[in-house]
């Protein structure tokens, strides 16, 4: 289905060109705003208007993406940290850095275009030519444990598992600040910002976004920063990374979420290349034989090295 995005004029934007407003808004080049708005996929308040109209400041604006292209994605050699494998499931440990699959931007070198030459091709087409038995994810710069269906079957019954909650997926993250309870629970529905298209937020009025649920636990503390559990009952899009940012306690090195920019990554530049979040452990039903299964990997080098830092500097 095509993407909508909405946003509400402010009173500053009151005056602005609606082709300028779209382009900077929605993180938009002038030529992809010109072209939405010449194929009738812009509205202002309800009805179409064209690029010359100008804002007058509270108007609903309202986009609608085209559907994005499948482009198939091609086998290469790149080398996997298989974690478990059989006849219908792949377990893998991804490096922080590579996307998932193939998208704008990045068609080539991804978890999906490995599979594909590992697998010899044998992965479900549940999630079409670009996304082959991708049935969950995890952010490009987010190392960690992904399950990967290698046939229809299998990919249905972990799609399943997923929607009952039966897929158990706990992070490790090293957020900013000292939390102040031991445990919790973050309940709040997730969607698209409504400017930034590019971040998610979480939705305050009722009836918009999707339930969003995250079980944080506390595992050290190092004065100005905490090492974290967080549990998965759901899985949104940022899905940690927003919620523990609207406790005032993003993660370390986020670019997007405020947890970037201190003055210990700055010390330490060399071991950052995004938000510290690992993906450990998982657990799930195997789809043929209904075995409980749980798996876990190592954690990544630059984390066992920022941690024993913190703790270094912590104990000064």
């Amino acid at each position: 289905m095509a993407e909508l995005l909405e946003c509400t004029v402010t009173p500053s934007d009151a005056g602005t060109r609606l082709d300028s407003f779209l382009s900077t808004a929605f993180s938009l080049s002038r030529s992809a705003a010109e072209r939405l708005l010449s194929e009738g996929r812009v509205t202002v308040a309800g009805g179409e208007a064209n690029k010359k109209y100008r804002l007058r400041g509270g108007e609903r604006i309202t986009l609608q993406l085209p559907e994005p292209t499948p482009a198939e994605a091609e086998p290469e050699n790149i080398p996997l940290h298989i974690i478990y494998e059989d006849e219908d499931i792949v377990v893998v440990n991804k490096p922080a850095g590579m996307v998932v699959h193939p998208a704008a931007g990045n068609e080539r070198g991804t978890l999906v275009n490995a599979l594909l030459y590992h697998c010899k091709g044998s992965l479900s087409g549940v999630g079409g030519v670009e996304r082959p038995g991708i049935v969950h994810r995890i952010d490009k710069d987010t190392a960690g444990l992904l399950v990967v269906a290698k046939n229809d079957a299998a990919h249905q019954h972990l799609s399943d598992q997923l929607k009952v909650h039966r897929v158990s997926r706990i992070y490790k993250a090293i957020v900013l600040g000292n939390l102040k309870e031991d445990e919790g629970t973050v309940n709040a529905p997730i969607g698209r910002h409504p400017v930034d298209r590019k971040r998610m937020a979480i939705m305050r009025r009722p009836g918009e976004g999707r339930e969003a649920i995250t079980h944080y636990r506390v595992l050290r503390r190092f004065g100005q920063m905490t090492l974290v559990e967080c549990q998965l009952e759901t899985g949104r899009t940022h899905q940690i990374r927003v919620h523990m940012a609207s406790l005032g306690h993003p993660l370390l090195g986020d670019p997007v979420y405020g947890g970037d920019g201190t003055k210990f990554e700055a010390r330490h530049r060399a071991l950052f290349c995004g938000q510290f979040l690992f993906a450990g452990e998982l657990a799930l039903v195997h789809p043929r034989t209904g075995e409980e299964m749980r798996f876990t990997a190592p954690m990544p080098d630059d984390f066992d090295t920022v941690l024993a830092l913190l703790e270094k500097e912590s104990s000064k």
